[in-house]
């Protein structure tokens, strides 16, 4: 068959092997309990085909190699790992931020947490002299560190982070965007395992000695979970994040009350906090700024905030300490 209907043919049939491959891929994800298989079978096959996701719809065949790499993407997914360790890419915001295994995987709820440190950074009220300043606590993949100096150029951005694997992926993404965002290995003081509690690193008072008191926004997501909720955590969670990014301790506060402490001897008087927490957290986190630790009577404005869903989800809150400031460093035992 010859002319417009043998390209028609042709057409419909190359159209239909793209469908057939993602209806297998939807299939075979949703049987293996992926909460999105339509949207993961999609970003994959957009992966492999180097296109959008939105543009798909143009693609009119798949080849026989792309369809086998597909397949085996769709088979590793299946298996339970994350999406982004298959594409190697987390979006964030205006980023797209690289990730893999031992780096935590950015969160869009995060990505509003990242919003409010952004707003106080550009408010002409929140700076008190020359560029603001702004640290970034329990780092990992540099998402927030990097969006802020992307969305602020003017600020100065500093990125505090413990783990080595973290800490790698954190360089590669300060690198591969070439944004100014300034990196330390330093120990914000979260309580570490018995394997890991003897591995010397500074605290993060010791290396960030030269911004004490000078800070307009630490920012922080830090790990938060109990430890009882191990075993309900979804297997993207449980088997690929890293622990350290997760796990809290049992009320999961030991994140939490370390980057309060932290951020007490790196904030100016006026300086802001802002700290995402556990969605259970909504009323014992801001208690904690209110009344526990060396830092009592310290804060001011502790408000807590809901995330796009509802979920309480950070907390923002005032460094105005009543005295001088006390003889400790950020990052000290609390």
């Amino acid at each position: 068959m010859t002319g417009p209907a043998a390209s028609t043919t042709r057409a419909d049939h190359a159209d239909a092997t793209l469908a057939v491959e993602l209806a297998a891929a939807t299939a075979r994800l949703a049987a293996a309990g992926v909460a999105s298989p339509r949207g993961d079978a999609e970003q994959l096959a957009a992966h492999v085909l180097g296109v959008s996701r939105g543009r798909l719809v143009l693609v009119t065949r798949v080849e026989p190699a792309a369809a086998g790499e597909l397949r085996a993407l769709v088979e590793r997914r299946a298996s339970r790992v994350p999406l982004q360790h298959l594409t190697g890419l987390a979006g964030f915001r205006h980023l797209d931020i690289a990730v893999g295994p031992g780096v935590f995987i950015p969160r869009p709820e995060t990505e509003w947490v990242a919003e409010w440190a952004i707003a106080a950074l550009r408010s002409p009220d929140a700076v008190v002299a020359g560029r603001p300043i702004c640290v970034d606590l329990c780092a990992g993949s540099g998402a927030i560190a990097l969006s802020v100096a992307d969305e602020v150029p003017n600020a100065e951005v500093h990125a505090a982070e413990l783990e080595p694997a973290a800490l790698g992926w954190l360089r590669r993404n300060v690198e591969r965007t070439g944004l100014p965002v300034r990196v330390h290995q330093a120990d914000v003081g979260i309580p570490r395992s018995p394997t890991d509690a003897g591995r010397p690193v500074a605290p993060v008072g010791t290396v960030l000695t030269d911004l004490a008191g000078r800070v307009d926004v630490v920012i922080s997501n830090p790990p938060y979970l109990p430890d009882h909720e191990r075993p309900r955590v979804e297997p993207e969670v449980g088997r690929h994040d890293p622990p350290a990014a997760l796990w809290g301790g049992p009320d999961g506060l030991d994140g939490p009350r370390a980057v309060v402490a932290a951020a007490g001897g790196l904030l100016r008087p006026g300086g802001l906090l802002v700290m995402e927490h556990a969605d259970g957290h909504g009323q014992t986190v801001p208690a904690l700024l209110a009344g526990e630790g060396w830092w009592a009577g310290s804060w001011s404005e502790i408000v807590d905030h809901p995330d796009l869903a509802g979920r309480d989800r950070f907390v923002t809150a005032r460094w105005n300490p009543p005295g001088p400031r006390p003889p400790r460093g950020a990052g000290e035992d609390v």
